[in-house]
């Protein structure tokens, strides 16, 4: 009898601890505004993230444009790069840099011979962003959270647009995500 409750209890115990290992840490600020941005950037989950919508495409695709009034998949991925790294510039004390008042210009400085270039940069920014969000303290995060959520929302918007038009230019691979 001595045996069986030592082994029933040993069996409760295990089960207690495995309930805890299994248990999630209630979500704080930096835990939503992190899974948020890692979605957004390159963690796909229910959407396709900046990072693969821009996967595999040549400066010659991404120049493409639809129509003479729309983007094309590069001047989304610069204006990407200019707001990101204009806003990081800012939640890390340093200078935003230039800007006139005029949205369209950060569209425009995209070329086709700076498409590598550009995607490098945005990488380089994104990473840098998910490293100020995983040191940002509580205070912070609480004065930053609606840019960086607005930031997230923002690049979740563009990348909807470049899937949408490398689908129209026939260079998007549907089992990345997107039919």
């Amino acid at each position: 009898m001595y045996r069986l409750i030592l082994l029933l209890s040993c069996l409760y115990f295990q089960q207690a601890v495995a309930q805890v290992k299994e248990a999630k840490a209630p979500a704080t600020l930096k835990s939503v505004l992190l899974a948020q941005f890692k979605t957004t950037w390159n963690q796909q989950e229910w959407f396709v993230p900046v990072a693969k919508g821009i996967e595999g495409i040549t400066a010659e695709q991404a120049s493409w444009k639809p129509s003479d009034s729309s983007h094309s998949v590069g001047e989304l991925a610069y204006h990407l790069l200019f707001w990101n790294k204009r806003l990081l510039n800012e939640f890390n004390g340093k200078d935003k840099g230039a800007f006139s008042g005029n949205n369209n210009e950060t569209f425009d400085a995209f070329t086709e011979a700076s498409w590598n270039a550009t995607v490098e940069q945005l990488r380089e920014v994104m990473e840098g962003w998910e490293k100020a969000i995983a040191a940002a303290d509580d205070a912070k995060l609480q004065e930053w959270y609606a840019n960086i959520a607005n930031m997230n929302v923002h690049n979740a918007y563009h990348t909807g647009q470049i899937l949408y038009i490398r689908k129209q230019a026939g260079n998007w691979n549907a089992e990345k995500g997107v039919k």
